[in-house]
Parts: C-alpha cells; sequence; structure tokens
C-alpha cells in the first residue's frame, strides 16, 4: 500500500473513534447515573493515562533523538505548555467548560502531523503512535460529548461537531507526511511541543475532571490506560 493511503486509512481511523465515542455516550439507557459519574470519569482517566503514556513513551523518546540538544528538547517542551495555556485562555476554555472538545482537538492534530512525519521518516513507532491517538480518542469523543450536551446541544448537533472533527486527521497526517518529509529536526519539534501541551491540559483540566470522592475507579483507570500503552509498546517493540 503507498505511504499516503496508508496515512489516510491510519488517521482516518483514528479520527472515527472521535465520533464512535460520542455514539456510546449518546446511549442513555444505560444506568443513566452510573453513565455520567462513574463510567465518565474512569473514562476520563483512562483518556489522561493513554495520553501520559503517549509522551513518555512515544512522543518525548522520538522527538528528543530527532533534536541535537537536549536542552532546546526541554525548550520546545516548555514552549508547547506555554502554548496551550495561553490557547485555553484565549478560548474561554473554562468558561465555555469543553476542555475535553478542546483538548482533543488540540492534541489530535499535532499528534496526526507527527505520524505523517513518522511515516515518511520510516519510523518503527507510526502503527504505536496510530494505536493511541485511536485509543485516546475514544474516551476523550465520549467525554466531549457529555460536555456538549450539558451546554443543551442536541444529539445531532453533538455527532455533527464530532464527525466534522474526524477529517481534521488525514489532512494533518498528509501535511505531515509531505511537508515534514526529510526535516528531522522539524518532526522532533512538532512532537516535543505538543508533549508540553498534553501535559499541561493533562494536569490543568483531565486530573482534575477525573477526580470522584470515595471512589477508586477514575486513579485505577489512569493506571490501566498507562499500562495499556507500555504494553502496545512491548508488542511493538518484539515484532
Amino acid at each position: 500500500m503507498p505511504e499516503y493511503l496508508n496515512i489516510i486509512l491510519l488517521t482516518s481511523l483514528a479520527g472515527l473513534c472521535i465520533p464512535i465515542g460520542g455514539l456510546i455516550a449518546s446511549i442513555e439507557s444505560i444506568r443513566p447515573y452510573w453513565l455520567e459519574k462513574e463510567l465518565r470519569h474512569f473514562l476520563i482517566a483512562f483518556g489522561g493515562g493513554i495520553l501520559f503514556g503517549a509522551v513518555t513513551t512515544v512522543l518525548v523518546p522520538e522527538g528528543m533523538h530527532n533534536l541535537p540538544s537536549q536542552f532546546i528538547a526541554i525548550a520546545i517542551l516548555l514552549l508547547g505548555a506555554l502554548s496551550f495555556f495561553f490557547i485555553e485562555r484565549q478560548l474561554g476554555i473554562k468558561r465555555r467548560e469543553s476542555p475535553q472538545l478542546m483538548g482533543m482537538t488540540l492534541d489530535f492534530v499535532p499528534e496526526a502531523i507527527a505520524l505523517g512525519g513518522l511515516v515518511a521518516s520510516g519510523s518503527s513507532t507510526a502503527l504505536m503512535l496510530a494505536l493511541l491517538i485511536g485509543l485516546q480518542n475514544l474516551p476523550e469523543g465520549f467525554n466531549a460529548f457529555r460536555e456538549l450536551k450539558e451546554q443543551n446541544k442536541s444529539t445531532k448537533t453533538t455527532l455533527m461537531i464530532m464527525f466534522l472533527l474526524a477529517p481534521l486527521g488525514p489532512l494533518a497526517g498528509l501535511f505531515g507526511y509531505y511537508v515534514l518529509a526529510g526535516h528531522q529536526a522539524m518532526l522532533g519539534a512538532i512532537m516535543l511541543f505538543v508533549s508540553g501541551g498534553i501535559l499541561y491540559l493533562i494536569f490543568q483540566d483531565i486530573a482534575p475532571q477525573s477526580k470522584l470522592k470515595k471512589h477508586w475507579g477514575p486513579p485505577l483507570g489512569a493506571v490501566f490506560g498507562y499500562a495499556l500503552v507500555l504494553f502496545s509498546n512491548m508488542l511493538i517493540g518484539h515484532r
């Protein structure tokens, strides 16, 4: 299969996990209170664990490998965190109470760009990153649906928004493939930049949302998510 078709396929599947998560969340007949309180908090933490795992096992190691200096790598990581902080403040995410939706978009697009660049460079971690993007989009799509519904948006409108986000993946992936091919330092910079942003979002929005008094599911969800990333990394590493 040509590489560009491979990118379209991988990013499309990862992007479709967003509305799939929303469709699952739209099923109100499955114990609504449990769905809202227990499962939602577990999935928020599970998605946070996957994001943290993606940062520590793929994005940061690959990004630092592609840059000539660790000091530059750290500076770019911090710049990413500061940039996501600025974007969040400017867009008023907290006021609109939709950090999951915005956070999902902010990490999905640059991750897809990085995926395209990894395919272009022949990296063995491209498949791993595609898997992680899809895995994180599923719980993020679930939680983003619930957030949008809390803003009194209809189910049809909410799912339409989520389906419109899915094509961003192939577009970003193809951009990374054609623009970043042969530019390893730029690819590494993007991966570290988005890593800083993801870490900011995890501790600013995702982790606080996952907390639920007198329940142990959310912290276990974060551990399960991170363990899943480690397991996936082991499988890819032994191929």
